[in-house]
């Protein structure tokens, strides 16, 4: 390991430790911890950031792949889902799941039509409506960079036993809830 490599990932330790961050034990509470237990929930802290930095450069992979945005490729995934289960897509269910307007759909539409990932078709019921459909050029791509991906994720997922999945969806939604919190509290702070 290069000096470097050494240095980075001591940094990337100090900033999980509530001993360095957290110094007076005002806000994390770990002064009741003896330092083994508080190694063993930095190495949970230290394993989240790599899946997090891991899924972060798949995720900016595949957008490179198939040259699209976030948005873009979270609209992509909704029609692929949405064909599957054989539904009918059109402006404003797209509009509704991203929760954007109805104005930067249309946009984010053209975009995707134009890149040939779309075709907008007449709706089946609805005639005054448009049915948008993923053309099967992206589907293929999306297949072999998303779906591959995910079938990964959930193969891992999958070997885990009952109990370990419980272990992992309840911290995980642990997680959750304590984000959710924060979320709440920074919105209703002013401004600097």
């Amino acid at each position: 390991m290069s000096a470097r490599t050494a240095a980075a990932r001591d940094a990337h330790r100090a900033f999980l430790d509530p001993r360095l961050l957290d110094s007076e034990d005002e806000y994390v509470g770990w002064g009741g911890l003896p330092d083994d237990e508080i190694e063993h929930a930095m190495a949970v802290m230290a394993a989240m950031r790599r899946w997090r930095e891991s899924e972060q450069r798949s995720s900016e992979a595949s957008r490179r792949y198939m040259r699209l945005g976030e948005t873009d490729m979270r609209a992509l995934r909704y029609l692929i889902v949405e064909q599957n289960r054989k539904q009918v897509v059109t402006a404003s269910d797209i509009a509704h799941h991203l929760g954007i307007s109805s104005a930067s759909t249309t946009k984010l539409l053209d975009r995707l039509a134009a890149g040939g990932h779309i075709e907008r078709r007449p709706h089946p019921v609805d005639r005054r409506a448009l049915a948008i459909v993923v053309s099967p050029e992206t589907r293929t791509a999306a297949r072999e960079t998303i779906g591959r991906r995910h079938a990964r994720r959930f193969a891992v997922a999958a070997a885990l036993t009952a109990q370990e999945r419980e272990t992992v969806i309840g911290f995980l939604d642990a997680l959750s809830a304590a984000d959710a919190i924060d979320t709440a509290v920074e919105a209703d702070r002013p401004q600097l």
